[in-house]
């Protein structure tokens, strides 16, 4: 008996996964020439008019992009389906949108940086303004004043805003006090800085006097703002703490204090870090605050508790608005502080994922 074995014919309504598709390098390939039309077109207009110091370098990047997602829906039409031409307008409209957001961010950069690098010399970095007239004087007053106030305003933010999130997750249990806690939280949250500013002053015009100014006061200010940006950061984090660990602990016979110091605390140590650090970022640069509650002087205070302090911030609005006799070197004293302190907040971050890396739970 013979066996006959039939291999059946491909059917024609079966279609390849890799047919009609554009070539991996075709989108990036589209990309620069959106870019070259745009970037060549815009280059013309500004040397028609004003010259390459009008090139308008954002306005161009935005013109390339939709005339990217032109390009490339219009290819993708030809070259592949309609179902893969929507999938890349989605796409090109998410790049965009990425695009977009990114501009004014690397436009703040490049403008602090250039106006800023001007003044990064010993002397901005080793002298006050103390008897300074004109030109000369440095910063060195201003940053042992942000980096003291907002030490001491972490010192106070952090203890209080973490026991409070440990208080939300353990032991609230959306309860009437955890909810008022909340709602208080919420509220703090969306609170102008000049009002934190406000109050503190208005409680040592009361216990002292009128007219008083210190460091101190300065930390507590931004300590009112810091404290619910913990709050509400470390809450989150510690309730995607799986139960299972702490369930796994309390079968042990683990108290529940330290359940949390041992387990719970060390598993979320690196997001809790990170969003310390994001309430440093919100306070650091806040001048309104610390006009009324530290002032301003032009020499060196590292004492929070006695006479007023000089931070970066009110450095920078004050050599701006008072350029004295000579402009150009106030406001650039402005721009390098303001590079200065975002160098500060960079450091910072750098020393967080640092601190975040080496306590956080090692994988076996």
């Amino acid at each position: 008996m013979t066996t006959v074995t039939t291999t059946a014919a491909p059917s024609s309504a079966s279609v390849s996964l890799t047919a009609n598709r554009l070539p991996g390098w075709a989108p990036w390939g589209l990309v620069a020439v959106a870019f070259l039309i745009s970037f060549a077109v815009f280059g013309i207009v500004a040397i028609g008019q004003d010259g390459l110091a009008g090139f308008n370098v954002a306005g161009a990047v935005i013109v390339a992009m939709l005339l990217y997602i032109v390009l490339i829906v219009t290819v993708s039409l030809a070259a592949e389906s309609r179902r893969h031409a929507m999938d890349r307008l989605m796409t090109g409209l998410v790049s965009t949108a990425f695009v977009l957001a990114l501009l004014p961010l690397l436009s703040l950069l490049w403008t602090v940086v250039s106006n800023g690098i001007l003044r990064f010399d010993g002397e901005f970095f080793s002298y006050s303004m103390r008897n300074i007239v004109g030109e000369g004087g440095g910063i060195v007053h201003a940053m042992w004043g942000t980096v003291l106030i907002t030490l001491m305003a972490t010192l106070i933010s952090v203890p209080i805003g973490l026991m409070t999130s440990i208080y939300l997750v353990e032991y609230g249990n959306g309860g009437r006090i955890a909810k008022a806690i909340t709602f208080f939280v919420d509220v703090m949250t969306g609170i102008p800085s000049i009002v934190a500013g406000l109050f503190i002053y208005s409680v040592f015009a009361l216990l002292i006097g009128p007219g008083i100014s210190m460091g101190f006061m300065g930390s507590l200010a931004l300590s009112v703002l810091m404290i619910p940006v913990v709050v509400r950061g470390s809450e989150e984090l510690l309730r995607i703490v799986p139960n299972e660990l702490r369930e796994a602990s309390y079968a042990l016979g683990v108290p529940k204090w330290l359940t949390i110091v041992k387990i719970v605390l060390p598993t979320s140590i690196a997001g809790i870090v990170t969003s310390i650090m994001l309430a440093i970022a919100r306070v650091i640069g806040e001048t309104a605050p610390l006009l009324l509650t530290a002032g301003m002087t032009m020499g060196m205070n590292t004492n929070l508790f006695d006479g007023q302090m000089m931070t970066l911030p009110v450095f920078a609005y004050n050599s701006y608005m008072n350029q004295g006799t000579t402009p150009d070197a106030a406001v650039a004293n402005a721009w390098g502080a303001a590079l200065a302190l975002i160098l500060i907040v960079m450091v910072l971050n750098l020393v967080a994922r640092l601190i975040a890396k080496i306590f956080a739970p090692k994988s076996r």
